[in-house]
């Protein structure tokens, strides 16, 4: 640091009101964390007589998540003119975020500490990684009042507004992607390079929102088709349908909550979140990025709750849609507790692939075993059914295995990871007793079925019937079923059995094969030449029966959450 007094008592008073207010500003960074605050920027002055020389010193600090700035310059007796003579000392420090702390939710635009907390674990190690307050029925009506105030004015933002806030937030989101990725992947166990690229996705999504922001639905009809309407004409415009209720599940926790928040915007509604309990860091770190984004205050909320206080959510009349991803028990008596209100549900299923016989199969291979063990199959559209034309079978079977034995398996922070444990113990058991009871029925394992707490390893197994657990349900684990087929027909039709529609893939070089797909399987989503887990955020994605209702991907959702009016007129 650099001083300039002109005399020794100034430069000592100096000195001393230096140290105080670096006390003084100190405890304001803890203030501002326990407020849940991303640093506070605070600018100080001094002016202490200088005798003949500099009439006194500013001093501009600053404190930054993970930096200290101090900023001392001389000043001159005007205070604008300052001396180009300034020193910085930055202390880089880079705050531990496997450290536990206290996270406030993010009700109506503020950051509110409640008496209630939830606490979060790392699944890989039980290690406490932070305590999040829980919203009661009190924070929850603050928060839908807060956003009946903001429906008005989000919904007459201009489009360069909404695009600029959009923008900015994706822009955010990638500046802290690592940090992000980290708080991802100790909450939920998720390898780390598959945390940055949820990261990246989420950062894409809310850019793909603001380009569609752009370009909402409308239309010019003529209405003179019949007599009635001889001489008028119709101009078609959609309107925000009102407040949405989302609710997202812990597998995709930032990714799947900026797929309601961020669309939500974009259409000009404002939006309460209910993030799932076992991973509610990564949205909370997100409301940080939003509330400093310009957006108008009680435009979104994001209040970790318990089921009681979230299925508020779901019954309150003054929530016009709700939006949920989830289990299909779960998402359908929502539904049916509903309403009024509109609905969306994207429910997951039991994703299928056909191999035939024009396929690559070394490509088949690997793209299946990457669809079927990417975090632990803990993903809606995990590759869980394989089918193999019988000439094929062996040698696919043999080549899956070999690369299946060689990912690696450990901490979800170590870059090299490929698969790690499942979000808990529970689930664990759970993937444990479908496989034994198929191994029971007669399935074989081909490779893994023995689990360690809460590791699942990726299994293999084969010789499965369509009524078995691992094939008819959704496993929502590390678990992959391998079997032969005879006919390209009798392969459309076991795809197509059971409750489920969500995606599946076929590997073919036939364009007859990929015709007969599209037209024949039941899904939202045919995948040619590559597996059902593939999916990028501006596509429609969703499925039927009881995969779902409704599309998610940006412009779909959009939608989903507008509602048409028409305007009549005389031309």
């Amino acid at each position: 640091m650099l001083l300039y007094p002109n005399q020794k008592a100034a430069g000592f008073l100096q000195l001393l009101w230096f140290t105080g207010v670096l006390i003084l500003l100190w405890n304001l960074k803890f203030a501002d964390r326990w407020s849940g605050g991303n640093g506070t920027i605070i600018y100080g002055f001094s002016a202490l007589p200088g005798g003949a020389g500099p009439a006194g010193y500013p001093a501009f600090f600053s404190i930054i998540t993970g930096n200290i700035y101090v900023l001392v310059s001389p000043v001159e007796a005007d205070i604008h003119q300052v001396s180009a003579a300034i020193c910085r000392i930055p202390v880089n420090f880079e705050p531990d975020m496997a450290k536990s702390e206290n996270y406030p939710l993010y009700c109506g635009g503020e950051f509110v500490m409640t008496r209630d907390f939830i606490p979060v674990r790392n699944p890989y190690d039980a290690t406490l990684v932070a305590e999040v307050a829980r919203a009661g029925k009190a924070e929850l009506e603050r928060a839908i009042r807060a956003a009946e105030t903001a429906s008005e004015v989000i919904a007459g933002l201009p489009t360069y507004e909404k695009f600029r806030m959009l923008s900015g937030i994706s822009l955010k989101i990638t500046e802290n992607r690592a940090q992000l990725a980290r708080v991802l992947s100790l909450e939920s166990a998720k390898p780390w390079r598959y945390a940055l690229g949820e990261i990246d996705r989420a950062a894409q999504t809310f850019l793909i929102a603001a380009e569609e922001a752009k370009r909402l639905p409308r239309e010019y009809i003529d209405l003179d088709w019949t007599p009635a309407g001889a001489g008028k004409e119709g101009l078609v415009r959609w309107f925000p349908v009102g407040l949405v209720g989302g609710i997202s599940p812990f597998n995709f926790p930032m990714n799947l909550a900026v797929h309601k928040i961020a669309l939500a915007i974009a259409a000009g509604c404002p939006i309460i979140l209910k993030p799932s309990s076992s991973t509610p860091l990564s949205t909370l770190e997100l409301a940080r990025i939003i509330d400093k984004s310009g957006l108008p205050k009680g435009t979104v909320s994001i209040l970790p709750m318990d089921r009681e206080t979230g299925n508020q959510l779901v019954t309150d009349e003054r929530i016009k849609l709700l939006s949920f991803t989830g289990s299909p028990e779960v998402g359908w008596k929502m539904k049916s507790m509903a309403g009024k209100k509109k609905v969306v549900l994207e429910l997951g299923g039991n994703a299928g692939v056909i191999i035939t016989p024009t396929a690559d199969i070394d490509q088949a291979a690997r793209k299946c075993t990457q669809g079927g063990f990417f975090y632990s199959g803990q993903v809606c559209i995990h590759t869980q059914r394989v089918l193999v034309h019988r000439s094929l079978f062996r040698p696919f079977a043999e080549r899956m295995v070999s690369l299946i034995q060689a990912l690696k398996y450990g901490d979800p922070l170590d870059s090299d990871t490929d698969v790690s444990v499942m979000i808990d113990e529970e689930n664990a058991i759970r993937v444990e007793q479908w496989v034994n009871e198929a191994v029971q029925e007669g399935a074989e394992v081909l490779y893994g079925g023995k689990r360690n707490g809460v590791w699942y390893p990726p299994t293999l197994i084969s010789g499965t019937q369509p009524q078995m657990k691992v094939c008819a349900l959704e496993v929502f684990g590390p678990v992959v079923t391998l079997d032969p087929y005879d006919d390209f027909e009798e392969a459309v039709s076991r795809i197509n059995s059971g409750r489920f529609g969500l995606q599946a893939g076929v590997f073919t070089d036939s364009i007859h094969e990929m015709n007969r797909a599209f037209a024949g399987l039941r899904v939202g989503g045919v995948i040619v030449n590559d597996v059902p887990t593939f999916r990028v955020d501006h596509m429609p994605y969703g499925g039927v029966k009881d995969s779902g209702l409704g599309r998610e991907g940006v412009l779909y959702a959009i939608r989903d959450m507008m509602e048409a009016r028409i305007l009549v007129r005389n031309k």
